[in-house]
Parts: C-alpha cells; structure tokens; sequence
C-alpha cells in the first residue's frame, strides 16, 4: 500500500493546526516568563499529564519499543527500565512534591534554593546548566534521527528528489527529512511555548488514542492465537526468564538471532539486574532537568505535581503499548510483507514504519502518520522549550542583563530555540542508530548525573562544591569511561550496543567518591539556607543536625515520617505501572488467562495505593 494524497492531506492539516495554535497563543505567552515557560503555573494537572505523556509517546522511543517487542515478545517489558519508565513512580510518590514545593522556574533555579548564591551555588548552577543543555541536544538528535528514519519509508527520496535543487546522499535522506520537521516544530513552541506545547499535545494525543484502538483491534481480527504461536519461538508470550533469554528464533526467522546477539540482552538476568540498579538510583535522583521537570514546575501546587506524574502512567502505557501490540502482532504474521532493508542492510527499527505502510487503510494512515509525526513534535517541541528556559532564566537574565524586560527576554528565548535547534541538527548528522544514542544517554550521561542528584536529597552535607565537582566528572566521564571500556567487554563477549550499561556502575564509583570526598574537604553550606530548604521542601533522608535546627526555632515543625510508607508505594506502584504495559499485550495476542491475573494485580495495586497514596496526598 501507498500513502495518498487523502493521508498526506490529513497531515497538512495536522502541521497547519499546531503552527495555528503557535499563533494563536503567542500573545499570551508573551505576557512574562512564567506564561512562556511553564504556562503560568494556571494549566489543571490532567492537561499537564496528558501533555507530558504525549511527549513521552516520541516516535523514535515507539520504533525501537515495536522492534523490542517483535524480537523480544513479553520479555520486552522489562527492557524500557534501561529509561528507567519507573521514574515516574518515584515522582508520582513523593519526588514531584518535594520539587513543587520550590515554586521556581527551572532546575538549574530549584539548585540555588539548596546551594545557595556564593561560589559554590554558582558552580553548581552551572554545571546543571551544561548538563540541561547537553542531554536536550542529545534527545534532539535522538529524535531528529527517528522522525527522518520514520519518513523515509513513506515518501521514498525518489519521488521528491527531483524537486530538491542540491544534492543529498542516501545516507543523509532521513536527515534531510528531520531537519524540515524540526523546523515545523521549532516554529510552534517559540511562538506559543508552555501553552501551545500543551493544547497541541491535547490534539496529538487524541489521534494516537484513536489510531492505537484502531490498529490493536485490526490485528486482533486478523491474527488468530494459533497464527501467532506458529510464527514465534517458544517463550515468546511469557514475561519471565531465566538465567538467559532463552528465545531462539532459528527456523522461524533466523535474522532475529543476530539482532539478539548485536543487542547484548542473551545474558538476560545480568542484564535486568544492571537495569534494576541503576534505575532506581536514576529515580531516586529526581527528574533530570528537561521537559519532564518543567511539566511538574508548571503544576499548581504541590498535590497536583503527584497527581501529574502518577496520570502519565495511567493514560500513556494502555494507549501506547495497545498500538505496539497491534503492529508487533501483523509484522511478525506478514513479516514477508515487510521492507526493512535499508542502504543495503536489515534494519529492525523501520518494523514500525513498514508495518504501518502496510497494514493501514487510506485515512487510518494519515491519522496514524499524524499521530506519530505529532509525538515526535511534542517531544521535539518540549525539549526545545526546556533549553530556553535555562539559558535566558539562569544565564542571560541572572548574569548579563539583569534589567532586561519580558519582551526582550521572549525574543532572546527565540534565538536560544533556533540555535539549539541548529546544534542539535549538526549532531543528528552523525547519528546512524536510534538505539546508540539512546544507550549513551541513559546508560552513560544519566549515570553521571545520578548520584550528585541523590544526594542533594537525602543527604545534608552535600554542598554546592561536592555537586560541581561530581557532575564535571559525570559529564567527562560518559564521554571516555564507555569507549575506555569497550575493548575489555567485547573480549568478554559483551556487545558493544550495551556498553554504557556496563559503565554506569564504573562512572556512578568515580562520581560517588568524589561527590563525597570534595563535600567533606570543603565547608558544609550555610546553616540557614539548609534550614529554610529544609523546612520548605521536608525531606526524609540524613538531615539529622539541620532538622533539630529547624525543630529547635519551630517546636511544632513536624519531620517527614513517611520513608516506609513511601518505599512501599513505589513498590506497589511499579508492579501496578507494569502491569498496565503488559496487559495491553495479553489482549492484543488474546492471552486471556495472563489478561485476568493481570487485570486482578492491577486492581489490588490500585486499591493499595488509593488507600495509602491518593487519600494520603497534602492538600
């Protein structure tokens, strides 16, 4: 099947919508900073919830989840931990409080709150600053690539390269496609920033429900449970595994095996054991600063940061992992339908893109290729908006022009917006494979950000120097621990795709020794900021000395009580926030026996947390 002109009409009009709402909303945007960057604080936490998981269904993340679940089937669940998607969890419970509480603009802003405005707090203000920057061009790049790679497979170069005075080499055709998509999406979010990310978000999400509940429903009247038994491996459907993978795709479709092999996953349980590790130190870091930390920052109070994060879960894994379902399900039974060879090679990450050329009817299409062209958008667009925020907030206002009015604030967050967007292109040009990039990023540079971040929680004596000096080396470290380490494990037969994995141990040792070892060197913050930051932000951790400060000048100062309480919830809440990426699945391959026990633990877990969660929330 080919694309028509009815499903390219259906995506004009997608893009003509968005560049509208850019429009429309750009005078109210422009009101003040607040307005610009997080919507004035005014927007309900479900449309903040709906947006942030609109931007978490990105095209390139929804590729390479399609792929994982064709080769991986049930075990595909446990992989995307490597982001870890149990972090919203760990908001949803307790971190997204405690970073509302702040009522600041940005994270690099929330930092002064705890380290203050003397040398140290200013170090540290700007190597959060760098590391924002850094991982925003990083996830630019990401989806750049995804969103070329996604359009290639619909409108072959062929066709439009006759109009297109220059040359482009075949390598560079799915850039050459990201860059005129970024350029849509840049455009939007500087003219309507926080609002119009949010209400164009609204829109998408609505396409990709309706297109999700559409494809899922088509493979399950097409795809019978024996057709599906007989074209996948024995283990395909069960979630659980043992030491190894166990899933031999020989006799089926061999290829599959190389992919395995290439991937790194054989060695199953080393593997979901590093990924359970870092994960949770990951999580327990709070939310990088990226648009993930500007959705909470935009909430109205502290109660509606919880229940923003918690509603991500809830409204995006049923939806999402319906639709990888469905076109898992017809890729695997028509896989001989399917064109994933690229530049000569199989590429497993165009299963998505192909199975979509093949499979949907006109219109469905174009809502469906809407749909994902708007995640991509959303995510894009969010990214873009964050960038801005860090540098014209935190930089161009605090350190050079102090006096400068909101007009000319808005208007310098325009060109931070198209700068950043332009670097972030340059870097998309030498990136071949979505996972690559997606492995240095949250194996690598997050573990480098992990544990400095832990720490200004729970631990009082962290001061701004143990901070600067543990993310330097974080950010230096995932650019030489990764490749310093590649030569020993691939002797060890570890593939070189899961690499960073490996690393995050190494790096988080280097910048846990020296997050520690600077902090205890230099003098401890000044006790009357920690006291304030205490008391505002009520913490539970190693706050020993600043809460019998606090306690000593407020005897009716009441401590956080609630670390048990709280590590209980987040462990009923990722088993419940798993169950809602697993039963999506069961239905689509008509496991209904796994459909029930599912749908029984998500119940219990929902009882469990509306009792000890929801009913528990501050006012």
């Amino acid at each position: 099947m080919k694309i028509t002109f009815f499903d390219i009409s259906i995506i004009l009009l997608y893009l003509l919508t968005i560049v509208g709402i850019g429009f429309y909303l750009k005078k109210r945007a422009a009101q003040s900073m607040d307005d610009y960057f997080v919507g004035g604080k005014s927007m309900p936490w479900y449309l903040l919830g709906l947006s942030n998981a609109s931007g978490m269904f990105d095209i390139s993340g929804t590729m390479w989840l399609v792929t994982l679940c064709f080769v991986y089937g049930m075990k595909s669940i446990w992989i995307p931990w490597l982001w870890p998607v149990f972090n919203q969890i760990f908001l949803m419970v307790y971190l997204s409080i405690w970073l509302r509480r702040s009522n600041v603009l940005t994270g690099a802003e929330w930092i002064r709150t705890r380290f203050g405005d003397g040398t140290s707090g200013k170090l540290s203000h700007m190597v959060v600053i760098a590391f924002a920057v850094i991982g925003a061009l990083g996830f630019l790049a990401y989806g750049f690539v995804g969103i070329g790679k996604f359009i290639e497979i619909f409108i072959p170069w062929e066709v439009v390269s006759g109009y297109v005075p220059f040359h482009v080499s075949p390598e560079y055709v799915p850039h050459f496609y990201g860059i005129i998509f970024t350029a849509i999406a840049t455009l939007y979010v500087i003219l309507g920033g926080m609002m119009s990310i949010v209400w164009a978000d609204v829109l998408q999400f609505s396409i990709m429900t309706f297109s999700a509940l559409f494809i899922g429903i088509v493979a399950m009247l097409q795809v019978s449970p024996d057709t599906l038994n007989a074209v996948v491996p024995e283990g395909w459907m069960n979630p659980f595994f043992g030491w190894t993978l166990d899933i031999n795709w020989t006799g089926l479709l061999t290829e599959v095996n190389e992919k395995v092999v290439s991937d790194g996953y054989s060695l199953f349980s080393i593997f979901f054991m590093m990924v359970l590790f870092n994960g949770i130190v990951k999580s327990a870091a709070g939310p990088a600063p990226n648009y993930d930390m500007q959705k909470i920052l935009a909430t109205k109070s502290p109660r509606e940061g919880a229940l923003m994060s918690g509603f991500v879960s809830v409204i995006l894994m049923p939806i999402r992992y319906f639709m990888i379902a469905g076109f898992t399900v017809l890729a695997l039974v028509f896989y001989d339908k399917l064109d994933l060879v690229t530049g000569g090679k199989l590429d497993f990450e165009n299963i998505l893109p192909s199975a979509i050329l093949e499979f949907a009817p006109v219109g469905i299409m174009g809502l469906v290729l809407a749909g994902l062209i708007a995640a991509f958008m959303s995510t894009f667009a969010s990214t873009v908006n964050a960038v801005p925020a860090y540098l014209i907030n935190d930089i161009y206002k605090r350190y050079i022009n102090p006096q400068a009015d909101t007009k000319t604030l808005i208007r310098a967050s325009y060109i931070v917006s198209v700068l950043v967007v332009i670097i972030s292109t340059l870097i998309g040009l030498g990136v071949q494979s979505i996972n690559s990039i997606l492995q240095w990023l949250v194996s690598g540079l997050w573990a480098g950000y992990a544990i400095a971040n832990v720490l200004k929680w729970y631990w009082w004596r962290l001061n701004g120097y143990g901070y600067f000096a543990s993310m330097l080396a974080g950010i230096l470290c995932a650019g030489l621990v990764p490749p310093l380490m590649e030569a020993p494990l691939a002797d060890m037969g570890i593939s070189s795709a899961i690499v960073p994995l490996f690393a995050f141990p190494v790096i988080l040792l280097i910048t846990g020794v020296i997050c520690v070892v600077v902090s205890l060197k230099t003098e401890a913050e000044d006790t009357e900021l920690l006291r304030r930051f205490y008391k505002q932000v009520n913490p539970w951790g190693w706050w020993g000395p600043i809460r019998e400060a606090v306690k000593a000048d407020d005897p009716n100062f009441v401590a956080n009580p609630d670390f048990k309480r709280d590590m209980f919830n987040i462990a009923v809440g990722i088993v419940a926030q798993t169950c809602l990426v697993a039963l999506p699945i069961f239905i689509v391959i008509k496991e209904w026996d796994s459909t029930g026990i599912t749908l029984v633990m998500l119940a219990v877990t929902a009882v469990i947390l509306k009792k000890n969660w929801y009913d528990r929330l501050p006012a």
